[in-house]
């Protein structure tokens, strides 16, 4: 059995690994994909496998994908044959739940505006902070993600409504609405969040009618993929102020070109895809793929948090 890594974990999560199954062949190899054709098992961020790759990996059976977006990976080439791919969905939640309402509170609390008086010694006490407490958020996609974002905000006493394809019920959500009636929640919305992946019903499905819906005062996240809106639409309603505040960790185009406008717009956040960033994310990659490669390598071919690449989810 031979397993390949297309990154590097830690040399102690290394040792791990090949300390529980003596049995397995690692490769540990960063940007050398040398031995794809005899690889059972590649685990991979999911952004460095081309459709040429699953070509000449005779022996592959299953990809892991350290990460829940697939969207850069060859879908049909995966699927023509029949490869099983899984992903470590849920355990980006911690990190970008507290990437989220660290913003928030920066925000709310005015700490741009503290920490801009403190580099210029100014002693300025016209701060214009808010509160969390009793505003209402809405939230795109309340799954894992979402569902730990909604519950951070609710213990700071806010209303949370989820919306997701279906409307079906999720935790730490006040109420839940379907895509189809987002624009009955949002005019009531002090906080737009999205951890939404990137799929056929999610590319650009927020337009000009959903900001324009929005409140004037309204802080919106984009946590979850930059295709989620055009990017014109995204400038148009910072432009025409439809929201107070924007917070952008992901992009159409990544990285964010130096000279968009969005590096001189006093009200966008730049956030260059990080907010699931965190030094226990290898960890938690391999504490969801040791189960599951023990599991494997004792017949059984369904490991958790399948993802089916036809839907891209």
């Amino acid at each position: 059995m031979e397993v390949l890594f297309t990154f590097l974990p830690r040399e102690n999560q290394q040792e791990r690994l090949q300390a529980e199954f003596p049995e397995v062949n690692f490769h540990f190899l960063y940007k050398d994909k040398s031995h794809l054709p005899t690889a059972d098992i590649v685990v991979t961020y999911g952004e460095d496998l081309t459709a040429g790759d699953i070509g000449s990996a005779k022996n592959l059976k299953w990809i892991m994908v350290a990460s829940a977006g697939i969207e850069k990976m060859p879908h049909s080439a995966i699927a023509e044959r029949g490869i099983i791919v899984s992903n470590v969905k849920g355990i980006h939640k911690t990190p970008m739940a507290e990437s989220a309402l660290a913003h928030l509170l920066s925000i709310k609390r005015s700490l741009p505006f503290i920490y801009a008086n403190q580099r210029k010694k100014e002693w300025n006490r016209k701060t214009k902070s808010s509160e969390l407490s009793g505003s209402t958020a809405v939230i795109f996609g309340p799954g894992a993600i979402g569902s730990e974002i909604g519950r951070l905000l609710q213990a700071f006493g806010v209303r949370t409504i989820g919306c997701n394809r279906t409307g079906k019920e999720s935790d730490y959500m006040d109420e839940i609405v379907s895509f189809d009636n987002s624009l009955s929640v949002l005019p009531s919305a002090d906080i737009i969040v999205s951890v939404l992946p990137s799929t056929k019903e999610t590319y650009h499905l927020l337009k000009e009618e959903h900001f324009q819906a929005m409140k004037e005062t309204a802080i919106f996240m984009n946590l979850g993929r930059g295709d989620l809106v055009e990017d014109r639409v995204m400038l148009e309603a910072l432009e025409n102020e439809e929201v107070a505040h924007a917070v952008l960790d992901v992009f159409e185009e990544e990285p964010l070109p130096d000279n968009h406008p969005y590096w001189r717009m006093d009200n966008v956040v730049i956030s260059p895809h990080v907010s699931s960033h965190s030094g226990k994310y290898v960890e938690r990659a391999l504490d969801v793929f040791i189960p599951n490669l023990r599991a494997w390598l004792e017949g059984g071919t369904t490991p958790t948090n399948p993802v089916d690449m036809e839907r891209g989810y």
